[in-house]
């Protein structure tokens, strides 16, 4: 059992820079890769970014490509997304999610959630 939390949101004004980061407990964390996603308010969830249990293979949304980055520590169990040149668009609940089925973009590969920390963009 895999538990996760995120923190890093907050408010910032357009063109600033946030880095998220996903703590996790429990589990192996190594053998697991996490995935961003994010929800806006009436919108559904969406895929942001994933990277494998070694940390070599990531994938990206194409929306957040060359402005987010994603990252993990595996001795501190800590998974970041560094956001950078964000957007009004980007403001969402962003989660962290754990899974074992490789890299993949799809949540429903992704059994461990955390709560989500929120992203708020200004203009």
């Amino acid at each position: 059992q895999v538990q996760l939390v995120e923190s890093g949101g907050g408010l910032v004004q357009a063109g600033g820079s946030l880095r998220l980061s996903c703590a996790a407990s429990g589990g192996t964390f190594s053998w697991y890769s996490v995935g961003w996603f994010r929800q806006a308010p009436g919108k559904e969830r969406e895929f942001v970014a994933a990277i494998g249990g070694n940390a070599h293979n990531l994938l990206y949304a194409d929306s957040v490509k060359g402005r987010f980055t994603i990252s993990r520590d595996n001795a501190k169990k800590t998974a970041y997304l560094q956001m950078n040149n964000l957007k009004l668009e980007d403001t969402a609940l962003y989660y962290c999610a754990a899974g074992s089925r490789g890299l993949s973009s799809r949540a429903r590969d992704h059994g461990y959630w955390g709560q989500g920390t929120q992203v708020t963009i200004s203009s």
